[in-house]
This record gives structure tokens, sequence and C-alpha cells, in this order.
């Protein structure tokens, strides 16, 4: 293939057996992912990591920092700033306990893979440097989920900064996928006094870039992406600064995007609705044209 699409060996077969009725769906997993942005002399770049090769969901595939729910995140009613439970309800589609548990994921994960906290003692401020001896045993925590987020905040006596996220998209797995994600995405700027480190154990890698590069990476086909993360890219080429991109995301429209496998003249044709670059056509024998 030309570009960088993510594209697994297995997946035309997969593709025959769900139209065939002998796969059944799994339910996706509630995630989230965040586009992180800050400013450079070349305009805005975004913070992007490489997942190890190792990994069997996307494994080599840049991608920004996430993962799934964590679902004590829907129990406990957190220190909140910023737009209403209410809102990011609407926003999200979801309801309110939802939509606290996912947002709360785009944060607790952009913390746990980048060292980024969104988040501050009042509802005006944020932390600082995040790197001392103490943060760090905080974060292992809640990667070994011994601590859930709400915890982890109150402990700290930290007001979750929701206005500081804006949701950016919805994707959802497609249905012939083993491993499932309904995965919002949000894009943030990096706080003023906060940098970002390798934190991840998934990655082997991690770049700040401007998304026109890394568009041109995919094309040529240097750097491998799933659909929506080089459409979430392509998303915020157009904007000069990266608050910009932020103050655009409350327009964004974030109706599900689901890709849609269909039998049409002898072949599986997969397509993802409003995304036409990213449509295959798979030859009953197997092999993706």
């Amino acid at each position: 293939m030309g570009n960088g699409q993510w594209f697994p060996a297995e997946w035309p077969e997969r593709i025959r057996a769900l139209a065939e009725g002998t796969l059944t769906p799994v339910t996706p997993r509630r995630a989230a992912t965040v586009m992180l942005v800050k400013d450079s002399e070349a305009g805005p770049v975004v913070h992007m990591l490489r997942r190890r090769t190792s990994m069997a969901f996307a494994g080599g595939a840049y991608a920004y920092p996430g993962g799934g729910v964590d679902p004590r995140d829907d129990e406990h009613q957190i220190r909140w700033a910023g737009p209403t439970r209410a809102w990011w309800a609407r926003k999200l589609g979801v309801d309110e306990t939802s939509a606290q548990a996912i947002v709360c994921a785009a944060v607790r994960e952009t913390y746990e893979e980048a060292g980024v906290l969104l988040a501050g003692p009042s509802p005006d401020t944020v932390v600082g440097d995040t790197t001392g001896e103490d943060w760090e045993a905080d974060r292992a925590a809640l990667v070994a989920r011994d601590l859930s987020f709400a915890e982890f905040l109150d402990r700290r006596g930290l007001v979750l900064r929701s206005d500081l996220l804006g949701a950016w998209a919805r994707w959802i797995t497609p249905e012939f996928e083993s491993r499932r994600y309904d995965t919002w995405f949000f894009v943030a700027v990096l706080p003023e006094g906060q940098r970002t480190r390798n934190a991840s154990t998934e990655a082997d890698r991690t770049v700040w870039i401007r998304p026109a590069d890394a568009a041109a990476g995919y094309d040529k086909g240097e750097l491998l992406m799933m659909p929506p993360t080089i459409a979430t890219l392509r998303g915020i080429v157009e904007y000069e600064r990266a608050a910009d991109a932020l103050a655009a995301a409350p327009a964004r429209d974030l109706t599900p995007v689901l890709a849609k496998a269909r039998l049409e003249d002898g072949e599986v044709v997969l397509a993802w609705p409003g995304h036409d670059e990213f449509t295959k056509h798979i030859p009953t024998g197997g092999a993706s044209a």
C-alpha cells in the first residue's frame, strides 16, 4: 500500500466471517485519547507516541496518549472546573456519569503516558512540574490501577480542569476487530510549566511534530497510523496556533465514525463513512487492494 494506513493481516478473514454471519462482534470498551498541542517557531506541534511493535493492537503505529475508561471514575463526584457534567454529557452523547468518566480517562491517560496533568489546586490554576518522586509514585499507582483517578485528585486536593479539554471526534473500532473501543478524541494545549516525557510502557518513541509533517509522513508510507489518528491530524493542520485548535473544538461534530464492510462484486468493501481515503477493496481470495 502506498500510505501508512494500519491494516492487520487478519482483517480480510474476519470481515468475511462477519459478512457471512459466523463472527459475533464484541462490545466496544469506552476509551479516550488526547491530541496534546503546543506552539513552536514553525507553528503548532502535536505530541505523538509510537506503540511498541510487540503490542497486540496497532503495534508500530503512531498514536496519542490514551486508553480505556476506569469504571471507578463513574462512581465518585470529583472536584471539577469548566463546563458542567451536563454540558459534557450533551457534547459526548452520553449520560452525566459516563461523561465524567470519559473526561477523567482523557486527563488520567495524558498524565500516565505523557506526564502532563490537566488539573490544579483551584478552578483557575494548573499544576507545574510533575516529575518529582512523589508524583511518579502516584502516576505508577494510577497505571497499576491501585489508585483511582478520583482518589488521586482527592489525595492531592486537585480540581480537574475540563475547560482545558476540547472534544474533537468519536471513532468506534469496526465490528470485525477482536479488540474494540468506543473512543472520544480530545484536544488540549500543553499547560505552561509542564513538559512531556515518554512515561508509557506501551511506547518506544515520542515526538513533537507539526501535524502537516506527520500527515506527509503517513502519505509517504513512512509513519504507520490508524484511520482515526490520521483523520484527526488532518483536522488540526489548518490552525496557526495551538489555542486556535482548542477554540474550534466546541463546534466539532461528534457523530460516531464506524467502519462498515459489505460484499460487492465478489469482493469485500471496507469503508469509513465520511472518510473516503480509507476505503479498502478486499478480494474474496484474501489479499487487500
